[in-house]
């Protein structure tokens, strides 16, 4: 068996929910998601700050399966966070700058920017780098604090968190990049931002549970190895023969997700009565790639649909997507990737019947049929 099957099947072995977790009483409908994280889950934000408002995602093709229009969304369409709301039968969070009165943000909030990274400028300061955007997880939960004052009362506050999912991330994988993308770094080096990332991560779980907050999802990191920005970017000499992904970058993501849910268990027993649920990302993104028919993409799941580069990724930083001279494929649901960066929506509503369905007895109870049929899972 090839290195990377043997990982899929260790993971597929561990429990994904701790017994011990908190979990939500049966029946159970939130009233809203708050939502933090990165352009995987960004619904807007980006479109509305200074340093990512005219960025490539509020440009055509971007959006153009399922909004018709560019959105703020890094994607042709919907991102993991939309088919969730869709399942649950919830209106979509408004962006946080889109948003000003509590009115605004009675049906959630969603604090996720584009470029996001889960650890402040100083961090990166200390080390020669910059991120690529100033909001950082600090910033976001500043933001949460900021909408807690609005929602009045204590007893408000606490009442609206215990009815409300609580999404925390997708992040990290900026924190990474930021180091990996122009090969200033080593995966070696980067290894030491893992506890790092993972204790901003604990800080804002902390703050949540604090604030009130009964159900959380935390998702992991992908399979970076398996980035097309990564694979046209970053020079190596580990390949896994069976993938062709980067095996040190995956054996990075690897570390991060072991790291994550170490503090997730940790936090767990520390708080008996709240659910704390993994959303595995590295596992249902692997799965694209090893056996890409079976989920109805085409055989060169490593390839971007949208970019202006050449060669098995269809990657080039300096004909992003969205550039002129640069044009999306004319299918991207048999594509895993959007731009090289970012998942399209057929990937992303993949991922995200992945984590309801090993997640519903928590998050959706019963996973129905009817559920899946509004988002369109397999059974």
């Amino acid at each position: 068996m090839a290195p990377f099957s043997r990982f899929l099947l260790a993971v597929a072995l561990l429990p994904v929910v701790d017994v011990a977790a908190g979990v939500a009483p049966r029946g159970t409908r939130y009233s809203g998601i708050f939502s933090f994280g990165d352009s995987l889950t960004d619904t807007g934000n980006s479109l509305r700050l200074a340093a990512t408002g005219s960025g490539p995602s509020s440009r055509p093709p971007y959006g153009e399966t399922f909004f018709r229009h560019p959105t703020g969304r890094a994607s042709d369409g919907r991102l993991v966070i939309d088919f969730i709301v869709e399942a649950l039968g919830l209106p979509n969070p408004r962006p946080y700058l889109a948003g000003k009165s509590a009115g605004d943000f009675r049906r959630g909030v969603n604090f996720a920017v584009g470029g996001s990274t889960a650890l402040g400028p100083d961090f990166f300061d200390s080390r020669g780098l910059k991120p690529f955007v100033p909001v950082s997880f600090t910033n976001q939960t500043s933001w949460f604090k900021d909408v807690l004052q609005l929602l009045g009362s204590v007893h408000e506050q606490r009442r609206m968190m215990a009815r409300s999912l609580f999404l925390v991330g997708e992040i990290g994988v900026n924190d990474y990049l930021v180091a990996l993308g122009n090969n200033t770094v080593g995966a070696g080096d980067v290894r030491t931002f893992v506890p790092h990332i993972v204790a901003a991560v604990r800080s804002v779980l902390t703050e949540v549970i604090a604030a009130g907050a009964r159900t959380i999802l935390v998702p992991g990191m992908i399979p970076l190895g398996c980035e097309p920005q990564l694979l046209a970017l970053y020079r190596s000499s580990d390949y896994d023969p069976e993938t062709g992904c980067i095996s040190e970058l995956n054996h990075l993501a690897e570390l991060h997700n072991r790291a994550l849910n170490g503090m997730l268990r940790q936090l767990r027993r520390a708080h008996p009565g709240v659910a704390i649920l993994y959303a595995d990302l590295y596992t249902a993104v692997a799965d694209f790639i090893v056996s890409p028919r079976k989920y109805g993409f085409r055989d060169k799941p490593l390839a971007a649909c949208c970019g202006g580069g050449k060669g098995a990724y269809n990657f080039n930083m300096t004909a992003f997507c969205g550039a002129a001279g640069t044009a999306a494929c004319a299918d991207p649901s048999e594509f895993v990737s959007w731009d090289g960066v970012h998942f399209t929506e057929a990937a992303n509503r993949h991922i995200a019947c992945a984590t309801l369905k090993i997640n519903s007895p928590t998050l959706l109870n019963p996973w129905t049929a009817e559920a899946m049929q509004r988002v369109g899972c397999a059974a």
